[in-house]
């Protein structure tokens, strides 16, 4: 591995650790999603931040190393919007994820640290043609997808979607069932379909083993993009696929178009939600019945009672072991799989 740079977890389906490459400036009108580009780190942010590597640690940066990462766009509600498209001559740009999402910073929450700053220093090159996320892509043919889906969806990022997925996979594996476990959109950062990993799903995958850095880009590209993501999955012939639509569906992720594509095959809902009223929203909006509201509204009994009297739902903080048997009884009667442990 070349040491010279630090492979953010962007950079993970590439050979760009292993292989030769060169790095050369192109102009700014030739730049674009998904193109791999080195960075020099200027201003190393909040001490708390740090770059998630290709294998899913996370690594501490100094002021003056060189990082790989990727062009995008990132339109967090919660901490932070940002795109390369606004790059202007300074060629100063934001790590605007851990994963090496890279862009121009337009807004941030007063809540969240500095984010790292860096100076772009080129694209990288081999053969004379730009190096990006589609050149490690190998399409495949595409496979009808029938299989039996239970969709986590949230109103707002951070809303409790991963560990609700977590917690579902378990039970799935813990019954003796093959599962895949798919995040269809968002802003990239493999900790969240290894967390399905973590708990024994057999095979993961999310939008960046498909060439995009998030899933903001245009409407006909993320759905091209879908369709490989869903046939990668029908490949496996799982039993159950835990998918999982990152932030919110309202937010340009294309989070309405993954949902409508698989709504055919969803046979169970579970909505992670800031607050109530936000249920009632997304319901309306999506015509979404959840089957399960859990997240930061059913941390309460005063937020239970809130969701089950204004939207007509099941509420139940799944982090709390004494609501697994009635999870588990929703899930059997939603997908008619038995969740007996085997």
């Amino acid at each position: 591995m070349n040491h010279k740079y630090i492979y953010t977890s962007l950079t993970r389906i590439s050979d760009l650790a292993e292989k030769d490459f060169t790095f050369k400036k192109i102009e700014r009108d030739k730049w674009k999603t998904g193109d791999y580009v080195a960075c020099k780190i200027i201003n190393a942010g909040g001490e708390s931040l740090k770059l998630e590597l290709p294998n899913g640690r996370m690594r501490g940066v100094i002021a003056g190393e060189s990082l790989i990462g990727a062009l995008g766009e990132r339109f967090a509600t919660l901490e932070a919007t940002g795109s390369w498209r606004n790059v202007t001559d300074d060629l100063k740009m934001s790590v605007l994820t851990g994963a090496g999402l890279l862009g121009k910073l337009t807004s941030k929450s007063i809540f969240i640290p500095k984010m790292i700053r860096v100076l772009y220093t080129g694209h990288a090159f081999r053969r004379e043609e730009k190096v990006t996320m589609d050149s490690f892509v190998k399409p495949i043919g595409t496979v009808p997808f029938d299989t039996p889906v239970i969709l986590f969806v949230g109103t707002s990022m951070s809303a409790g979607k991963t560990t609700s997925a977590r917690i579902v996979t378990n039970l799935f594996k813990q019954a003796g069932y093959n599962v895949v476990g798919a995040k269809l959109t968002g802003a990239g950062r493999f900790k969240d379909i290894l967390a399905f990993k973590d708990v024994g799903a057999d095979k993961v995958l999310d939008f960046v083993d498909v060439g995009l850095p998030s899933s903001i880009c245009p409407k006909e590209t993320y759905q091209t993009k879908l369709e490989q993501m869903l046939s990668r999955i029908a490949i496996e012939k799982a039993d159950v696929a835990i998918i999982e639509i990152g932030a919110s569906p309202l937010e340009p992720y294309n989070g309405d178009s993954a949902i409508e594509r698989i709504r055919e095959h969803i046979q169970c809902t579970i909505l992670s939600a800031s607050d109530p009223y936000a249920v009632y929203g997304l319901m309306k909006a999506f015509n979404i019945t959840p089957d399960i509201v859990t997240g930061i509204a059913s941390n309460t009994l005063a937020g239970i009672q809130m969701v089950e009297k204004l939207c007509g739902v099941r509420a139940l903080n799944l982090i709390d072991s004494t609501t697994t048997k009635k999870l588990k009884k929703i899930l059997t009667a939603t997908t008619g799989f038995s969740l007996k442990p085997k």
